[in-house]
């Protein structure tokens, strides 16, 4: 294909996602659902499983192998941006006054399904093996099985509390702020498990204690070196927003390269860098780089959700491919909100509210997503499975909002009704 012809291709097909995705996305709010839904949808059926079946001929002709590079390089150009972002928003100073319970909802929530997630992939080894699993499961492999039922997507969660009108109750803070908590514990259990000497493209064939120490080598230059030098930069000198957003922009995807090259993913480079930019002088987000950050990270994860969707496998799925994805479902469901409630009633919160967070805290999303294209990455999930695990993220996304619903039903209903006017209440003489 001469670069011309591929141009033209690659034009053609990233009109195509970008109009199918935010049609989805548009779609799925007008059902009560979160954009991601819709857009993860989008990105399946531009897959091979749906139009490559469907139209094998057109898919050919809109996909061709030749632009697959190109649809790559700027889903990982998305992802950075974007995670560059929720690093830079992650303020751990959300705890407040609910620092305790929210701490508390975030071990349970992390503990519970890591200790099940990982359980099952040792119980049930010959299952996993039907799915394209070695019969020897590496430790990091056992380790990420726990992790894809931990994490929790706090971008999905935090628009389902808001458009929930959540934002201010109890039930929303200690949901938000203990999912921060989570994902920052689960990124870095990711993250050591992608160090294991099985994982990883990179590294440059250096064992993983190496990897680690420099890992860790490197996050201790950016947090006592990087981030004083961006304070003195970004505070002391009146840099234009373009050429302010155009510098840190590079500086996330410097340390994107950094980490990659140690044998992890760009999204833990991107992450670390969002985190250790300051913040203005009064602790404050910048508007002028928060607001293009999120303009241009939604307009370019579309590409991210075709490749997500282009790994999906629908013709891998067999009949234990099915029942494999009903049992996580029901497990990633059931793990997260009894996990959740619990540890919100142990909290002091009442067993509504507590009900509230646990069915907050089972939304996966696009964190679920980005997880597990790392694993399929570092070789430490199959084809089959990594199906199974797309479907049960975009299954627990799905049942968020009706869970949320009944939840609130039944707290109307065991609420007692309020006594007609000019009635006495009798005190309660116990």
């Amino acid at each position: 294909m001469s670069p011309d012809t591929m141009i033209a291709h690659f034009t053609g097909a990233s009109a195509l996602i970008l109009v199918a995705a935010h049609a989805g996305g548009w779609l799925a709010r007008r059902l009560g659902q979160p954009y991601i839904v819709g857009q993860l949808s989008a990105g399946i059926a531009l897959g091979p499983s749906l139009l490559g079946s469907a139209a094998p001929d057109a898919y050919a002709v809109l996909f061709p192998a030749e632009i697959g590079p190109a649809l790559t390089g700027f889903s990982q150009f998305a992802l950075v941006v974007f995670l560059f972002a929720v690093g830079y928003e992650l303020d751990l100073k959300v705890l407040g006054d609910r620092a305790r319970t929210s701490l508390i909802v975030a071990l349970a929530a992390f503990v519970v399904p890591m200790a099940v997630g990982s359980g099952c992939a040792l119980l049930f080894r010959d299952v996993l093996r039907d799915l394209g699993m070695p019969r020897d499961l590496s430790p990091a492999m056992v380790v990420f099985a726990g992790v894809a039922l931990s994490i929790t997507a706090v971008p999905v969660l935090t628009a389902i509390v808001r458009e929930n009108g959540l934002s201010r109750s109890v039930p929303g803070v200690v949901a938000v702020s203990a999912a921060g908590v989570l994902d920052l514990v689960c990124w870095t259990v990711l993250a050591g498990a992608l160090l294991d000497g099985h994982a990883g493209g990179g590294g440059g064939g250096l064992g993983w204690p190496w990897r680690a120490a420099l890992a860790v080598g490197f996050v201790t230059v950016m947090a006592c070196a990087a981030r004083p030098v961006l304070r003195r930069l970004l505070w002391r000198t009146r840099l234009e927003p373009s050429l302010r957003l155009a510098l840190l922009v590079g500086f996330a995807l410097a340390s994107a390269w950094v980490t990659h090259s140690l044998g992890l993913h760009v999204i833990f480079g991107a992450l670390l860098a969002g985190v250790v930019v300051p913040r203005e002088e009064g602790g404050t987000l910048d508007p002028d780089l928060l607001r293009p950050l999120h303009e241009v990270g939604s307009l370019l994860l579309p590409f991210f959700f075709v490749l997500s969707g282009q790994s999906v496998a629908l013709n891998s799925m067999t009949g234990t491919g099915w029942a494999a994805l009903l049992v996580v479902t029901v497990l990633a469901v059931v793990t997260k909100v009894g996990s959740g409630t619990a540890a919100a009633r142990l909290g002091g919160l009442d067993r509504h509210d507590a009900r509230t967070v646990g069915v907050l805290l089972s939304a996966r999303g696009l964190t679920e997503l980005i997880a597990l294209n790392a694993g399929l990455e570092a070789g430490l999930l199959s084809a089959p499975l990594y199906t199974v695990l797309v479907f049960m993220a975009l299954a627990t996304t799905l049942l968020t909002q009706p869970l949320l619903v009944l939840t609130r039903r039944l707290a109307a209903r065991d609420r007692p009704a309020a006594p007609a006017p000019g009635t006495a209440v009798k005190p309660y003489a116990g």
